[in-house]
């Protein structure tokens, strides 16, 4: 065998019906247009536009972003453009490129999540619907859909019924058991899970005495959550046989494959864009150098492989 065929690896990967090239995408909400100017999207496993509502939103009081330990807190509330501008606009920009379209959509309501899917979903366009009911910086200290198994198990059958397009179910951290609300995004029909949204964070200026965020509360992300991501990945991988988008404090191949060993298919990048513009490419790369390294074919031989002796299983 020559040296370059010995090289070549493998880093497809699947979200139920949907096909991905490799497993590194960015994270809704942290990911634009306008960075075509630093990175190839060609080169990622899927485009993620911010979340989409059905009407137009301001998004929540600034400010909306400040820096803390090991991350960030972000509190935009979903500022968007509205479905009419989406279809306009933000579906024909992307469909210049390769890689496939994931739209995350975001609804005040378990019948508006619906009516933008099978919108949404109709579009040859796009390849699958993420589902965000997990964003806590909407009303009500940081709610969210994906906090009760009952409303998320609605939520997904209700979506399911008006869409054939891959769901994946963006599920919230701010819960005290992760996998009963993914085994509920699963039963409604639900075909990945995306682990997770931002932990429900708060931070006080000892100056001023205020807030640092116009929000009061924001959602927390960074390196700082990246450990209880990797927990609940694994906990999740125990639980449901859903394939995972782990999401949450990746900044590097390291982290990623950190994710993709504790059970994760697919790795979402957000944060991290926002140090370093090649972050999503530069991981990519990484994981090729980390593959070769240790003679991995396949990126498939990673998933879930974490050598622990007992696996949590759900009761």
């Amino acid at each position: 065998m020559n040296q370059s065929a010995k090289d070549e690896i493998n880093l497809e990967v699947s979200i139920g019906s949907l096909k991905l090239p490799n497993p590194i995408m960015p994270a809704s909400g942290a990911f634009g247009e306008d960075m075509d100017q630093v990175i190839d999207f060609d080169q990622l496993a899927a485009v993620v536009p911010k979340s989409i509502t059905k009407y137009p939103r301001k998004g929540n009081r600034t400010p909306r972003v400040c820096e803390v330990t090991a991350g960030m807190i972000n509190s935009i509330g979903i500022q968007s453009k509205g479905i009419d501008y989406y279809l306009k606009k933000t579906i024909p920009y992307y469909k210049k490129y390769h890689v496939p379209l994931i739209s995350s959509i975001s609804a005040d309501s378990i019948d508006e999540f619906a009516e933008m899917a099978e919108i949404i979903g109709s579009l040859e366009e796009v390849a699958a619907l993420e589902l965000n009911i997990s964003c806590p910086n909407l009303k009500g200290n940081g709610l969210a859909f994906g906090l009760d198994p009952e409303t998320t198990r609605n939520l997904l059958r209700k979506v399911r019924e008006v869409t054939d397009k891959p769901l994946i179910a963006k599920l919230s951290p701010n819960v005290t058991s992760i996998q009963e609300i993914a085994v509920a995004a699963e039963e409604g029909g639900a075909d990945g899970l995306n682990i997770a949204n931002t932990v429900l964070a708060m931070a006080i200026d000892i100056h001023t005495r205020k807030p640092k965020i116009g929000n009061v509360m924001g959602g927390l992300s960074g390196p700082a959550v990246k450990p209880i991501i990797i927990r609940m990945i694994y906990q999740v991988r125990q639980a449901s046989s859903l394939p995972i988008i782990g999401c949450g404090g990746v900044m590097n191949g390291e982290d990623a494959i950190e994710m993709i060993l504790a059970g994760a298919t697919a790795v979402q990048i957000g944060t991290a864009s926002f140090v370093n513009p090649t972050a999503l490419t530069d991981t990519l790369e990484d994981i090729k150098a980390y593959m070769r390294t240790y003679h991995i074919s396949d990126i498939r031989e990673l998933i879930g492989k974490v050598m622990a002796s007992e696996p949590i299983v759900a009761e």
